[in-house]
């Protein structure tokens, strides 16, 4: 391997939101990119007076337990609901052969999101193929969040404005006061956001990802990977029982429920991780890293390091925080297949690293 496809390709964190060849939108509107290691006033929301109602994030601190229960009531109980069925039904509605096509395909395509559609397209973390980038593409494309195009897009004008006005889905902006503020806050940054779209002009975000005529063919066939992920399922469940009911429990269980849990885990991202967590680095934003979905999201919930370090391949930055996603890209730079995998330096992230953490 050359000097020019090297391993990795450390950074001082001082460009990690804006880094060479960048889409010329994000380029000029830098300054104000959140997590990019500028040196902006802080923007945290805060009540000017003790007269006044308490702000947004005034009122998580200040009962934090009472939503971070339901935060995690709201998270958990679908989850559990969904992991509880297969005991209720096993021998009759769910096998093992359903219990490898669940978790099979909750593998391939939650890393079609995590490394795919997040790390490599949204913030190049790292350089491949063309063959490699159609593969990755095809399976987020199966988690049926969108086309490759529309949810880079989104990513990346959530990244230019944080936890501020423009940001997509976050929990704060636009908020009422109080507790019940803050639950349509979170209701909002799980899930509201998809059904009340803003007008975002989203094509800026992807000029550079729309001169490959590999991705653009892509995102203009995002119909016929969400049908394969449902039909491979189902062809290996009929091919691995040798029976129609193996192919339609095959559906179900690699389909829409893997459809469901990954839905439920990523939109956990938006929501929880800028809520509930811990905040290691300096951020402009409420981003937050959290243990539970840095297991659940393949090292997605890492949130706080990787607004911190938005271009960083690795979001588990600390021995001890598992990530999945990272491991994959390692794996396939240790087999040449990808390049130039970006890390933060150890003084970038000292300089980072808040007094406190």
């Amino acid at each position: 391997m050359t000097e020019s496809t090297t391993m990795t390709d450390r950074f001082d964190g001082s460009t990690a939101a804006s880094d060479a060849g960048a889409p010329s939108a994000l380029s000029q509107s830098a300054a104000a990119v959140k997590g990019s290691g500028s040196t902006e006033a802080d923007t945290t929301i805060r009540p000017s007076s003790e007269s006044e109602p308490l702000s947004p994030l005034a009122a998580v601190a200040r009962m934090s337990m009472t939503v971070r229960w339901v935060v995690v009531s709201v998270i958990t109980l679908p989850l559990v609901a969904v992991l509880a069925t297969p005991l209720v039904v096993w021998g009759w509605g769910f096998h093992w052969v359903d219990l490898g096509l669940l978790l099979g395909m909750y593998l391939l395509t939650g890393l079609g999101i995590t490394v795919g559609f997040h790390r490599l397209f949204t913030h190049r973390s790292f350089e491949t193929s063309m063959p490699v980038k159609f593969v990755l593409g095809v399976l987020g494309s199966m988690t049926v969040q969108g086309s490759l195009l529309e949810w880079v897009a989104l990513h990346r004008r959530h990244h230019q404005y944080s936890d501020a006005e423009g940001d997509p889905h976050s929990p704060f902006h636009g908020m009422d006061h109080g507790v019940r503020g803050v639950l349509r806050g979170f209701w909002h940054a799980h899930v509201g956001w998809i059904v009340r779209p803003g007008p975002f002009e989203l094509d800026r975000y992807v000029t550079d990802l729309r001169q490959s005529p590999t991705l653009r063919f892509v995102d203009a066939t995002f119909a016929v990977w969400v049908a394969l992920g449902l039909l491979i399922p189902a062809a290996v469940g009929g091919v691995l029982t040798g029976s129609w009911a193996g192919a339609l429990t095959g559906l179900i269980w690699g389909g829409p429920v893997r459809i469901f849990l990954v839905h439920h885990i990523t939109w956990s991202v938006n929501s929880a991780c800028h809520i509930w967590g811990s905040q290691p680095f300096e951020t402009n934003d409420e981003s937050r890293d959290n243990l539970l979905f840095g297991l659940l999201a393949w090292g997605e919930g890492w949130h706080n390091a990787h607004h911190a370090f938005p271009t960083s391949a690795r979001h588990g930055l600390a021995w001890w925080q598992l990530d999945v996603s990272y491991w994959f890209i390692w794996v396939l730079a240790r087999l040449g297949l990808v390049w130039k995998v970006k890390l933060p330096s150890r003084e970038a992230q000292l300089r980072r690293r808040r007094a406190t953490a």
